[in-house]
């Protein structure tokens, strides 16, 4: 029974590791924000540009609306 239990604990320790590193890069990118709230205004602005142009351009031409959009939702995952 031990060598059944085994995988169970190493997968489970492996599992608190991953959850304890992304609480530690959560914290990391929280602390990163809050020392730098301009540069998250910017990102912030920048994205709602790149949407507004989007909506305004989505008649005439799907496509660049579309690739605007992509750029604005990259600039959010960063």
């Amino acid at each position: 029974m031990s060598t059944l239990r085994q995988p169970l604990r190493s997968s489970a320790s492996e599992t608190l590791a991953d959850v304890s590193r992304a609480i530690v890069d959560e914290a990391l990118m929280l602390a990163e924000a809050l020392l730098n709230p301009n540069r998250i205004i910017g990102e912030v602005e920048q994205m709602r540009a790149l949407q507004v142009a989007a909506d305004e351009i989505e008649a005439a031409d799907p496509a660049q609306a579309r690739q605007l959009r992509a750029r604005a939702s990259r600039i959010g995952l960063r």
